[in-house]
């Protein structure tokens, strides 16, 4: 692969993918870090193409892309190293660009969108039991040396599994936000809105934590301080349950995420249904929640498999 060389890319296609970006902001909300991944993975593709058709092409020349390219392409990438759930990610963000470009430049994409991502397992959640998810909270506490940052610990960890929030969205909570109402406006990936039910628990958990944090609360400022006063940074947080992973011999799967994860699984368990969980935990796309059927599933035929006479 000659990776995304900007040297192998007409300033034309150049041109039109930072055009493509920028829709993607403006319409869609796209996070940085979304549009940094897009922009490298189709500039990928344009600088290869660039280099099998022996220089950078233009816009007429893309247009004429066959699916013999675009296999060309998919081995190229698959004899580096890239992965399948790599390629499917890249091959998605080509398709969006040229679904973009065939309407503004009138012609038919259909090579390119009718090519198939190679298959690929899908990783499950891998979401902690209900004692663990317990024995989590009340271990993290234990890892900091001063109460307040113990306290801050267990208040972020409590909303993740109280609440199921992202990580980033606990730590884009706001002075303003305090004290935790009964529900939480949560702003999420691409500037999805939610409303998110706070269990008493998750408001005790960050009142007692305000009562000990010795700075002061500011409505324009993090309601999560690091222990200089400025924002918590997700490190401190991902240490924090490491810390307490290894203390109580959990699996490395074992991360602030996976507190998220053990939110969804435990409410379908519970008897939740898949739609109100993905409203709950903001999943544009309820396939994504449904990977939480395959845990559930398998969590009950683990308990078939010890309780049933016959197993």
């Amino acid at each position: 692969m000659t990776g995304g060389d900007p040297t192998l890319i007409s300033p034309a296609a150049r041109d039109a993918l930072q055009r493509w970006l920028e829709g993607l902001s403006a319409l869609w909300g796209a996070a940085e870090n979304t549009r940094s991944a897009y922009r490298g993975d189709v500039a990928e593709f344009l600088a290869f193409m660039s280099h099998h058709f022996g220089g950078p092409q233009g816009l007429g020349a893309l247009s004429d892309i066959t699916t013999a390219d675009m296999r060309a392409w998919m081995a190229s990438a698959r004899s580096t190293g890239t992965g399948a759930r790599s390629l499917a990610r890249k091959l998605s963000a080509v398709k969006s660009f040229y679904s973009w470009l065939a309407t503004r430049e009138g012609f038919e994409p259909t090579a390119v969108l009718s090519t198939r991502a190679p298959k690929f397992q899908k990783k499950l959640p891998r979401p902690l039991d209900r004692d663990a998810a317990k024995a989590m909270i009340a271990t993290v506490e234990l890892q900091a040396q001063q109460d307040w940052i113990a306290a801050r610990d267990v208040a972020v960890v409590t909303l993740l599994y109280g609440c199921g929030l992202r990580i980033s969205e606990a730590l884009g909570l706001t002075g303003r936000d305090a004290p935790l109402p009964q529900s939480l406006r949560i702003h999420g990936k691409g500037g999805k809105e939610r409303l998110v039910p706070v269990l008493s628990a998750a408001r005790q958990a960050v009142d007692r934590y305000l009562d000990l944090c010795p700075y002061p609360r500011e409505r324009d400022q993090p309601l999560f301080r690091g222990a200089r006063g400025g924002a918590l940074h997700a490190r401190m947080i991902q240490g924090a349950v490491a810390d307490a992973r290894r203390q109580l011999g959990l699996p490395a799967s074992a991360t602030p995420h996976a507190m998220r994860h053990s939110f969804a699984t435990h409410l379908l368990e519970a008897g939740g249904d898949l739609r109100s969980i993905q409203e709950l935990l903001g999943h544009a796309s309820l396939s994504t929640t449904q990977a939480y059927t395959a845990v559930d599933t398998r969590h009950l035929m683990e308990v078939y498999q010890r309780a049933h006479p016959k197993a």
